[in-house]
């Protein structure tokens, strides 16, 4: 294997107020595909590692909250990130349209359900920030919420929005403080990008499937949805929940850059360690042995 990337975290991380049109959309580390894939085996098998431990400790939950345009590469990250994790360890939930069931509820219900439990990883594809994106982009859809006082898109103000943000960001400061370990990940895909995907999409037979005319008439709004993204991050980028801004051109170093951000942040977690067995177990520890060695005589 060649030298290790020396990934800088900050380079990424949200900390200050940001214009996505001055992040670039690009990384490749001067390093070719088939090293980047070999450096992101090498993160992926220590964050398996750690996640069994995560779920000894039984303490700490993690979310992975994972945003992007569409051919992002959101799909192909998960896949690749966590291939080494316990298949029990780690559930992704994909939120489509919400459900006539969904609707009845606040924005927030189908999220929190799908929260994960003490010791595992949850990965939300597409999240709680799509009620602040698409709808912001598509105001229309918050008539289906039947809220009290929105009659009319007129009614949906900038209050309206400054609202969800705040609501978000004390959904997510009640998570953190009761032990989820949040990380928020958008994948910087430029215009140029993505029409190449989409081409990919329609000259591939085994991609055709993914391609929906509705991506053209999204596509045609690019511009606004920068701008709801842009707002979004910058409105809710804390300590407790940061925002990384990953380059996504090249999936490869995408999903290097997304573990190894993720490896670097939970190793600080000193705290999460495999339990000790309690003393009377220790002390006893020799006859479980000779028990279970003395079943080969019989």
């Amino acid at each position: 294997m060649g030298k290790k990337i020396a990934l800088n975290i900050d380079d990424y991380k949200v900390s200050t107020q940001v214009k996505l049109k001055s992040l670039k959309t690009l990384e490749n580390f001067d390093t070719e595909d088939a090293e980047l894939k070999k450096q992101l085996e090498k993160v992926r098998r220590t964050l398996g590692e750690f996640q069994d431990v995560l779920y000894a400790h039984g303490k700490y939950s993690v979310l992975m909250c994972l945003q992007g345009m569409d051919t992002a590469g959101k799909d192909s990250l998960i896949r690749e990130v966590f291939k080494d994790f316990n298949a029990r360890g780690v559930v992704v939930h994909s939120f489509k349209v919400p459900t006539e069931l969904e609707l009845k509820h606040d924005y927030l219900w189908r999220h929190y359900i799908a929260l994960p439990a003490k010791g595992k990883v949850g990965v939300f594809n597409r999240t709680h920030y799509e009620n602040v994106l698409v709808t912001r982009v598509h105001p229309e859809y918050i008539l289906g919420e039947h809220i009290p006082g929105i009659h009319t898109t007129k009614d949906i103000t900038d209050h309206f929005w400054q609202k969800r943000f705040d609501q978000i960001n004390s959904f997510e400061k009640h998570l953190a403080d009761n032990g989820t370990i949040i990380f928020k990940f958008f994948l910087n895909v430029s215009k140029e990008e993505q029409r190449q995907r989409l081409l990919r999409r329609l000259e591939l037979k085994r991609k055709n499937w993914k391609f929906s005319p509705g991506d053209l008439k999204e596509r045609k709004l690019w511009d606004r949805y920068q701008e709801c993204y842009e707002d979004a991050i910058n409105q809710t980028s804390k300590p407790h929940a940061p925002w990384f801004v990953v380059p996504a051109d090249n999936k490869k170093a995408a999903r290097f850059i997304v573990a190894d951000i993720l490896l670097q942040e939970l190793t600080k977690y000193k705290d999460i360690k495999e339990p000790e067995l309690n003393d009377k177990i220790k002390a006893n520890l020799q006859d479980y042995k000779n028990q279970l060695e003395s079943e080969k005589n019989e």
